[in-house]
């Protein structure tokens, strides 16, 4: 598969990438995009929730009243779950919420998710690039020139640049990471994904 290189000014270089058929035209395995995406999402949670349990409210433990003969129905401790204040029934514990998967799924998933993008033509190719400052009005300026602004992005770059990512950072729908970070959930997240000719050599081997 091969796409137009363009400029930061949005003007096409006629040159041609080559996107490796085995990454970026594969048919796209939903399955495996299901669950790296889910593992992606269950890695986030911190899983510190926590509730009290009856053993574990303050309160006194002696018995209200008596089991039987009082016309109400039996109750133990102020603590009951049944009473306002009471500890809850089988409330949530910190738990890791993380599993693992195998590298091979990881690596369909991915390559399923450059897939999708190339079928839905919202892939750009951009040449390489670098800002002199941290300028947000530079990055505003590269999003109008390649037509994704207001739209939700990713831009993959070869190796981190701090002045790109400083632009970006002010930008709500705007993201930048490293072709080596990049992930299944993060390139299906945004509706533009636009990939520096220097990222793709990294890619290509996905």
């Amino acid at each position: 598969m091969e796409l137009a290189i363009y400029n930061i000014k949005g003007e096409d270089t006629g040159r041609k990438a080559v996107l490796n058929d085995e990454v970026f035209a594969i048919a796209p395995n939903e399955h495996a995009i299901y669950l790296d995406v889910k593992q992606y999402l269950a890695n986030q949670r911190q899983g510190t929730h926590k509730s009290k349990e009856r053993s574990e409210v303050s309160g006194s433990t002696r018995k209200l009243h008596k089991q039987k003969g009082g016309g109400g129905s039996r109750i133990g401790d102020i603590n009951s779950p049944v009473l306002v204040g009471g500890g809850r029934v089988f409330g949530p514990r910190p738990r890791d919420y993380r599993f693992k998967l195998n590298k091979k799924l990881k690596a369909l998933a991915r390559r399923s998710a450059l897939s999708q993008k190339a079928l839905d033509g919202q892939i750009t190719i951009v040449e390489d690039f670098t800002f002199e400052a941290p300028k947000t009005k530079d990055y505003v300026a590269l999003a109008k020139n390649l037509k994704f602004d207001g739209t939700k992005s990713l831009l993959v770059m070869k190796d981190q640049d701090e002045n790109v990512i400083l632009s970006a950072r002010n930008i709500p729908q705007a993201r930048v990471m490293t072709a080596a970070d990049l992930n299944t959930y993060s390139v299906l997240d945004n509706k533009a994904l636009v990939l520096t000719e220097g990222s793709l050599s990294v890619i290509n081997n996905l």
